[in-house]
């Protein structure tokens, strides 16, 4: 439980400042904590959305007064001209802090989220079906696997078409596209995508033309006795950092400028979308990996001064993509599936032979589900 030291009202009631008990302090502006009250006139008691706009907080609004009680766990405030009294607690203050050192660097990530390579080989994220319906505690600590590393795999799971439907209802909703609320993933004549093939598969996002592109995918697998046909998993985030550590120009045009990717392979569907390969945040976060050979559209939104070298970066991002000291390889058995962070990660498989068959089925599930299924799941323990 976090607590205050000491508070003081400064600016002229346009600031607090609070000192924390290690002796550092935390600062909030007054307009900030007065949109932010929690109290029943400021915020539904029962979906605790905002009650008022901001033209109803007024212009010349500050602080009179500021107090902590006895242990410092709760302060006090007194707003004018509204003569009205809020209080939060340090807990509440301490966890939407802003008053800290912002990022100045290009590509950072965020401390929930953990990079990887070939070492994770060894402990991928994977659970049993069964006992994930069972067990809320263990599901709950493969969610949230899931999240931090980007993919997690699930065994034991039934050998029949669809099956993976309950996969995605552990923790979100499908999200239906023009292949349908699933797709089969095994050798087609005349495809109308090169996955639907027996030909290997380049580490690549899904989808790249949607907007917004599918944010996770479970890929479930019902028959596999093929020769080949093996699953390589990249963090995308890794490939980034390594880029940007190899050569910052380089990341600096792949998050600068938009690619554009297109699929016009069936005559219901014509996708197309312009985004960076490399996606940042407007404070350089890294957030987000479109890389897909295959759908690639031409590129037009690059300055021909700049052209040759943002082929060379490409080069070099899809070469450190290529790594095998990045990847994680596996086989998918029957009943078994993987789930990647499609804004992340990316997937690959290995070529196969016409004997024996290969045979998975994919969809796609909206990540917000996921981060709302852990949090309630949270909220709950």
């Amino acid at each position: 439980m976090h607590s205050f030291k000491s508070i003081k009202v400064i600016d002229s009631g346009k600031s607090i400042i609070l000192q924390r008990k290690d002796g550092s302090s935390v600062r909030y502006h007054s307009t900030w904590l007065r949109d932010n009250a929690l109290d029943a006139k400021t915020r539904d008691v029962n979906n605790k959305q905002r009650l008022i706009t901001l033209s109803d907080i007024p212009i010349d609004n500050y602080i009179e007064t500021a107090s902590l009680d006895a242990n410092g766990k709760n302060i006090f405030l007194t707003f004018l001209p509204e003569k009205k009294n809020v209080s939060f607690s340090a807990n509440w203050l301490e966890v939407n802090s802003y008053d800290t050192k912002q990022h100045n660097k290009k590509g950072w990530i965020s401390s929930d989220l953990k990079i990887w390579g070939k070492d994770l080989s060894k402990h991928i994220p994977s659970v049993d079906y069964k006992t994930a319906r069972s067990d809320k505690t263990l599901l709950l600590q493969w969610l949230k696997s899931l999240y931090r590393y980007g993919c997690a795999k699930m065994t034991g799971g039934k050998t029949e078409s669809g099956a993976l439907i309950q996969i995605a209802d552990l923790f979100g909703y499908i999200r239906e596209t023009n292949y349908g609320k699933w797709f089969e993933v095994r050798s087609e004549i005349n495809a109308i995508n090169l996955a639907y093939t027996n030909l290997g598969l380049q580490a690549h996002t899904d989808n790249p033309y949607r907007d917004p592109v599918p944010t996770i995918q479970i890929l479930y697998c019902l028959e596999n006795s093929v020769s080949g046909g093996d699953s390589t998993l990249v963090d995308g985030f890794n490939a980034a950092i390594h880029l940007k550590d190899k050569n910052s120009d380089y990341f600096n045009l792949l998050s600068k400028y938009c690619a554009r990717f297109e699929y016009n392979g069936d005559k219901g569907a014509h996708l197309q979308s312009r985004r960076p390969m490399i996606e940042l945040s407007p404070d350089g976060e890294l957030i987000a990996i479109r890389f897909n050979n295959r759908s690639a559209a031409p590129i037009t939104d690059v300055p021909y001064e700049n052209m040759e070298n943002y082929y060379k970066a490409y080069r070099a991002f899809s070469d450190i993509i290529n790594d095998p000291t990045l990847a994680v390889n596996f086989k998918l058995n029957p009943g078994e599936c993987f789930i990647t962070d499609n804004t992340r990660v990316l997937h690959a498989r290995t070529a196969y032979s016409g004997v024996g068959t290969r045979w998975l089925q994919g969809c796609y599930v909206d990540k917000d589900g996921l981060l709302s299924t852990i949090s309630t799941m949270l909220k709950k323990k």
